[in-house]
């Protein structure tokens, strides 16, 4: 199944999930786009996101106020919907309308390979190559990979380093997989210092050795994170 966290209170940008994208709100939009792969519930933190999803058709649960991360909050969603332990969960933000249908299938068929292989991992991510300018905006953020595309590390800033010429660079896409037992385990972590640090909630696997498995996929979608994308989103629905 796909939970949507959205949270009201956004930061940087409030009541973000609700803004208006070409006469759906964002969070309205985001759950259309991937509607027909799977269950679909918006999990939110205030009547207003359940109100509006209701409006529209899309399935919506109240979740706490005080959670630290999506992934906390989609984590009662799931607990209240005693999702077993083996079914595949597919986290999107609230903030992607336009994620690709392909892209969030693509991520379901690689967690369901995994499992079939018995393969450990806590959650499975997505990237895709992004150019050097794109690299330093903090907002996007850059996944560094090892060999078996499994992260290394997450950070807002423009990694690798390009010392030696030549670097590449791979921008993370905000969709995490899980199954219902590995969504668990994450939850039970520990908060990690860096998480805080790069206010990244991945990295709290990352710290604690857990293995984050990672597919580059082609997406030309992007998430709303300020007032410059949201105006940018509206232009391509007029």
């Amino acid at each position: 199944m796909i939970i949507i966290p959205a949270r009201l209170a956004s930061t940087r940008f409030p009541q973000k999930v609700l803004a208006d994208i070409g006469g759906l709100p964002m969070v309205v939009r985001t759950a259309k786009a991937v509607a027909h792969l799977d269950r679909v519930v918006v999990a939110a933190d205030d009547e207003l996101i359940i109100a509006t999803c209701k409006e529209y058709g899309i399935e919506a649960m109240l979740t706490s106020t005080t959670h630290k991360s999506g992934t906390d909050r989609i984590n009662e969603c799931a607990n209240i919907l005693n999702v077993s332990d083996d079914e595949l969960i597919i986290n999107v933000q609230a903030d992607e309308p336009f994620i690709e249908a392909d892209v969030v299938s693509s991520l379901m068929e690689k967690l369901q390979e995994l499992q079939t292989n018995k393969e450990p991992y806590i959650m499975g991510s997505c990237y895709n190559s992004i150019n050097a300018e794109a690299a330093e905006d903090p907002n996007l953020v850059k996944v560094v990979l090892d060999g078996e595309d499994n992260a290394i590390y997450f950070s807002r800033s423009k990694i690798p380093h390009n010392a030696g010429g030549g670097a590449k660079y791979f921008g993370h896409i905000g969709i995490y997989g899980f199954s219902k037992k590995s969504l668990n385990e994450f939850c039970q972590l520990k908060d990690a210092p860096i998480e805080d640090i790069e206010k990244l909630e991945q990295l709290r696997a990352i710290y604690h050795q857990k293995k984050i498995t990672m597919l580059k996929v082609s997406s030309t979608g992007f998430g709303i994170d300020t007032k410059e994308d949201l105006a940018r989103a509206i232009e391509i629905f007029l």
